[in-house]
């Protein structure tokens, strides 16, 4: 019975390291998603105002050949994945990895018909463990991305569409609702045909509407792949923030069942001991 319960007070103390662990984790998350969450913010005006530019542009000019508006036929197709570089953030990665694998089995039959670039370690583990090939993959991504942190993989992936490499890039992460839900989200970056429809305002432009076009368009895609980063990490704490909530209820619980379980053995032992000594008492007497 003692070393019943000794066992029970080492688990009681283990389930209480835990706790104490989960707690700060969910504390950290917290604080790192406010960041995150107001840095997403802070970037929308400029992507929001660099779309209008680029959609006026592409809406006056009905000459633009550009090939980043251009649809053409399909016979290669790029995704950019964003992951994280840790777990415990519930099923942040599990997702969005498992609707990028289903796309690519639903439109694919072989490696060749695709092209990956990866964000974040988990997706990079997750794509060479089933020999999905990697083009291009970023790792190790701070707290607080800065534009620089992943401009490589995005000028990259911009790049490979404009020179035909693939004929379509979808990015691919968890678009940002709140702390208790991310979406996992598929859209299609590249060819941009949904800035033609889009309102536009009167500008004018030097030298070329076309020249200012050549410009902006790559820098707006990179753009729009960097408020994606922001989204995913925003996306990331949110998870851990309430993952690691749930696991801490979940060791408050734990500790609870063990703390009864402990009590009633520590009951049992004792009546045990006087039922002993009563005994003893009796056959004295």
């Amino acid at each position: 019975m003692a070393k019943g319960m000794r066992e029970i007070k080492r688990q009681i103390k283990s389930t209480q390291n835990t706790k104490q662990i989960t707690r700060a984790m969910e504390m950290v998350a917290a604080a790192n998603l406010r960041r995150a969450q107001q840095t997403a913010e802070a970037a929308r005006p400029y992507s929001d105002k660099l779309k209008e530019v680029v959609a006026s542009i592409a809406a006056g000019s009905r000459n633009v050949k550009h090939p980043m508006l251009q649809t053409r036929e399909v016979k290669k197709t790029g995704y950019l994945v964003i992951t994280s570089d840790r777990g415990l953030a519930g099923g942040y990665n599990a997702n969005v990895l498992r609707k990028v694998m289903t796309e690519i089995r639903e439109r694919h039959q072989s490696t060749s018909e695709y092209s990956v670039f990866v964000i974040g370690r988990k997706g990079s583990n997750f794509f060479s463990k089933r020999n999905i090939p990697i083009v291009e993959e970023v790792t190790g991504l701070p707290d607080s991305p800065k534009f620089s942190d992943i401009k490589s993989i995005a000028a990259s992936a911009v790049r490979n569409f404009e020179n035909g490499t693939y004929d379509q890039l979808f990015l691919v992460y968890n678009k940002f609702q709140n702390a208790i839900s991310q979406i996992p989200t598929m859209v299609r970056l590249l060819p941009m045909e949904e800035v033609k429809s889009a309102t536009t305002a009167s500008y004018e432009y030097e030298p070329s509407a076309e020249g200012v076009l050549e410009v902006l368009l790559p820098k707006y895609a990179e753009t729009l792949i960097y408020s994606a980063v922001l989204e995913g990490k925003a996306s990331e704490f949110g998870a851990r923030m309430t993952a690691m909530n749930s696991a801490t209820k979940n060791a408050t619980k734990m500790i609870s069942t063990y703390t009864l379980a402990y009590n009633r053995a520590r009951q049992a032992a004792i009546t045990q001991e006087i039922a002993e000594i009563v005994g003893g008492a009796n056959a004295n007497a």
